[in-house]
C-alpha cells in the first residue's frame, strides 16, 4: 500500500474512476471543461477550489446526479450512460455524502440507515437493522440510533449519513463539502470517521477546504477554477511548491485563516 502523499503513476494501476475531457454546461455557463481526472483502487482525492469552480458538479457526475454532455465517465470498469442499468450499477457501487446531510426528517437515524437495504435490495429487515448498529457503533453515535434527525447534533446527523452510506457497500464514497454547514466544534468529530475510512482503504473522493485533513489522508491534491483542473498533485508538493498562479493565491488565501 501507498503510504499518504505517494501518487501512482504505473499504466498498470487499477483505476476505479476515470474521467476524459469530461464538459457540461448549465444553460450558456460552461460548468466543466474538458475535465481530466484518474482515481486508482484505494486511493483518496482531496478537491479544493473556490466557489463555483465545478468541484460539486463534477462529483455530481460521477454517480449521474447531474448528467455530462460531453467526454466519458468510467465508474469500477462500467461507462456511465444514459441506460439505466448502467447508471443504477454505478449509484450501488458509489455512496455519496452531502453538506446538508439528506436525511428523512420523519425516520429515526436507523430507520433511515435501514432503508435503502430493505426497500432496494429487500435486505431482511433484523439484518439490516443488526448491520446499521454496527456502522452507528463505528461512526460513535449508537446510543442515537431510535432518535429523530430533529434531536441530533450537525455532527451527528452528518455521522448517521455517512453510515448510511455505507450500508450499500460502496466501492467509492464521495464527499461534497460534509463539514461546511457544521458548528466548529462538530467538524472534528466528522472528520475522524473520514481518517479511520480513509484508513481502512476507502476509495475516497472529498470536497473539502479542510486542509488538515487533506495533509493527513490524501495521496492525490486536485485544484479547480473556472471549471478546470488548474492543478494536481500529491499533497507535499501541492501545499509546499504549487505550479499554478490561481493555485498559489488560493492556498495563501485559506492557509492564512
Amino acid at each position: 500500500m501507498r503510504n499518504p502523499g505517494e501518487r501512482a503513476t504505473d499504466v498498470t494501476v487499477d483505476r476505479i474512476i476515470e474521467l476524459r475531457d469530461v464538459n457540461k454546461w448549465f444553460g450558456d455557463f460552461h460548468v466543466l471543461r474538458d475535465v481530466n481526472l484518474a482515481v486508482a483502487r484505494g486511493e483518496k482525492v482531496v478537491v479544493c477550489g473556490p466557489s463555483g469552480s465545478g468541484k460539486s458538479t463534477m462529483i455530481r457526475c460521477i454517480n449521474r446526479l447531474e448528467e455530462h454532455q460531453e467526454g466519458t465517465i468510467i465508474v469500477d470498469g462500467t461507462e456511465l450512460t444514459d441506460d439505466l442499468r448502467d447508471i443504477e450499477k454505478i449509484r450501488s457501487n458509489v455512496g455519496i455524502v452531502f453538506q446538508n446531510f439528506s436525511l428523512f426528517p420523519h425516520l429515526t437515524a436507523i430507520e433511515n440507515l435501514t432503508l435503502g437495504p430493505v426497500m432496494v435490495r429487500r435486505e431482511a429487515e433484523h439484518e439490516a437493522e443488526a448491520r446499521a448498529m454496527a456502522l452507528l457503533e463505528r461512526v460513535r453515535i449508537p446510543e442515537q440510533a431510535q432518535k429523530y434527525p430533529g434531536q441530533l447534533s450537525g455532527g451527528q446527523q452528518q455521522r448517521v449519513a455517512i453510515a448510511r452510506a455505507l450500508m450499500m457497500n460502496p466501492k467509492v464514497m464521495l464527499f461534497d463539502e460534509p463539514t461546511s454547514a457544521l458548528d466548529p466544534e462538530m467538524i472534528n468529530e466528522v472528520l475522524d470517521v473520514m481518517v479511520e475510512l480513509a484508513n481502512e482503504g476507502m476509495t475516497m473522493i472529498v470536497i473539502t477546504h479542510e486542509m488538515g485533513f487533506a495533509r493527513q489522508v490524501a495521496d492525490l491534491m486536485v485544484f479547480m477554477d473556472e471549471g478546470e483542473i488548474v492543478e494536481q498533485a500529491p499533497p507535499q508538493e501541492f501545499f509546499a511548491n504549487p505550479r499554478s498562479a490561481r493555485t498559489k493565491l488560493f492556498l495563501s488565501q485559506i492557509l492564512t485563516h
